[in-house]
């Protein structure tokens, strides 16, 4: 077998990457506490392919491609999910008794080892990228399957156990395989990166379906008749009352898969067909992106910077539920997050655990409210705070009050647009004179899908979309769309990035704050000063190829042309 390599010298030595490329990675390796390799494929100096393919060719092992490969189903028997999972290589094809599998660590003798012990076959290695390799491992071991093949035996069992003990219901639940359903459902909503999973009863059906990157999917249909057990399983793990079906109830469950630990936040809801249930998944150790990740063009990275970097104030970011405020402010967090700051948050709740920070959740029924957060907060010596969200007066007068005294306030709001911040403030009841004095910086967003890499392709839209966006018929840029595939699971997209309205205040804006000025003229003002709006912000994002009109259209229909 050969010795270990140094990937990076290899990758210098081909001019794959450059000195200067390595040198800015290892500060943002030390920073973020990753590998080196991986560091410089996140700042987009290399792709995993290259990395792979290089391996491949100093170890003198064969490179494959599986973006578009097809593994035999009767193949991928051979070995269990967990091992490929923690192995990370995926079989490929098996000819008499030698076993080929792709592999992103060629020289990981164990896992070759543990495959020779769990087949009996002789294991032939090819490389390929850890990211093809786990998209792969996705798309050939499929839960959801599994879901439907449990559908029969949770039914019959059922009836068995029922006959047997004589127990009905919820009494029985636990004897039949309906607990292996649900945890297979919130598997596979973790494999595909859900953030929130919804079981619906319906006249015909128990509907399940997925939000992924924003948007809802239908994964799975079960007999209306599982219902009961379903959600009566789901009551028992987040520690609800199973009894109690009238009135909607909230709980938690602790997850943990692949040694990853994930808080999973009930609801219930009673519909006229039974119960609603939604769980959100919330990630604890997910990963955070830094501001260079966020998606900000050149002109936004700086303003943006600039605002953090500021000693006080109050930065609002605003958008609907889901549109990313939260990682925003993490990003923000995580910019400007040294052993020389006493940084504070309060969140509802707290979705990513990070270092040195001093993170607290909110506990209305313990009378640990926003309000009752800031007050304590402030006697804890803090030089940056960061609020999940400004609800009510109270909290954004404490709020306002800091950011006035010496500290950086990071919040949300619920507002449509940039401008509307300073006018949603005062119709809360805060002073406009202390609204104008402390907002140091109001930024909206949405978060659009990009268009899948594997399946993309040149198209023209209608024309009515074109004339509304594009007026110059001349000079219209080439048009994409993903066609849809194995990878994007034929949506056509797959990932997400932000779109931004970034409004800076300056004295003009601070006077129309002060004499309670309409948002529209705050919004005429600010684009006098160069503030895009949304909509604007995102057309880069489709002259690039990056995503598409409709996509655009969508997240961007509530705002109003200005």
């Amino acid at each position: 077998m050969p010795q270990k390599i140094d990937i990076i010298e290899l990758l210098l030595s081909r001019n794959l990457i450059t000195q200067d490329a390595i040198d800015k990675a290892k500060e943002e390796s030390k920073r973020k506490n990753l590998p080196l390799e991986k560091t410089l494929e996140n700042l987009g100096f290399v792709t995993e392919k290259d990395i792979a393919r290089t391996r491949a060719d100093a170890l003198n092992v064969p490179y494959m491609d599986l973006t578009d490969y097809a593994i035999d189903p009767e193949v991928i028997k051979l070995i269990p999910e967990d091992t490929a999972r923690k192995c990370k290589l995926i079989p490929l094809f098996k000819i008499a008794d030698t076993l080929t599998v792709a592999m992103a660590d060629p020289l990981d003798i164990s896992a070759i080892d543990k495959i020779y012990n769990e087949t009996g076959k002789t294991v032939e290695v090819v490389v390929s990228g850890e990211t093809d390799i786990m998209n792969a491992i996705l798309q050939s071991y499929k839960i959801s399957e599994a879901i439907a093949k449990t559908v029969d035996d949770i039914g019959a069992g059922l009836e068995i156990e029922i006959k047997r003990t004589g127990k009905k219901g919820i009494e029985a639940i636990e004897e039949v395989p309906v607990v292996k359903a649900v945890n297979l459902m919130i598997m596979q909503a973790v494999k595909d990166k859900a953030s929130d999973i919804h079981i619906e009863p319906n006249q015909n059906v128990l509907r399940v379906r997925y939000r992924i990157d924003g948007v809802l999917h239908e994964v799975l249909q079960l007999p209306t008749r599982l219902q009961p057990v379903i959600v009566s399983r789901i009551k028992v793990l987040a520690g609800m009352n199973i009894a109690e079906k009238r009135i909607a109830q909230d709980g938690h469950i602790e997850f943990t898969y692949e040694g990853e630990k994930i808080d999973l936040r009930v609801s219930s809801y009673p519909v006229i067909l039974g119960e609603k249930i939604v769980i959100r998944l919330l990630r604890k150790t997910g990963v955070m992106y830094g501001i260079k990740e966020l998606g900000f063009t050149s002109k936004e990275f700086d303003l943006f910077n600039n605002i953090i970097k500021q000693p006080y104030g109050i930065m609002l970011v605003t958008g609907p539920t889901g549109s990313g405020k939260t990682t925003t402010l993490y990003a923000a967090l995580q910019e400007i997050n040294t052993l020389e700051r006493n940084i504070i948050t309060l969140e509802d709740p707290v979705e990513y655990q990070m270092n040195i920070l001093n993170q607290s959740q909110i506990n209305p029924k313990a009378g640990w409210t926003f309000a009752a957060g800031l007050r304590s907060i402030l006697r804890q010596d803090p030089d940056v705070i960061m609020v999940g969200e400004i609800r009510d007066l109270e909290t954004a007068e404490i709020a306002i009050q800091a950011a006035l005294t010496g500290h950086l306030v990071l919040s949300t709001l619920h507002t449509n647009d940039a401008p509307s911040t300073a006018t949603r403030l005062i119709d809360m009841g805060v002073e406009p004179f202390l609204v104008s004095a402390s907002l140091i910086g109001a930024i909206a967003q949405r978060l659009v899908r990009l268009i899948c890499p594997n399946c993309k392709e040149e198209y023209k839209p209608r024309e009515d979309i074109i004339k509304g966006l594009f007026p110059d018929k001349k000079n219209l840029p080439v048009f994409h769309r993903g066609k849809g595939c194995k990878q994007c699971s034929y949506t056509g997209y797959k990932g997400r990035l932000g779109i931004y309205e970034i409004m800076v205040p300056n004295d003009e804006i601070k006077a129309l704050i002060v004499s309670k000025a309409a948002p529209e003229v705050i919004t005429k003002e600010a684009r006098k000063m160069g503030m895009l709006s949304l909509r604007e912000e995102g057309l880069y994002l489709v002259t690039e190829g990056k995503t598409t009109i409709e996509e655009l259209i969508r997240v961007t229909q509530d705002e109003v042309i200005r």
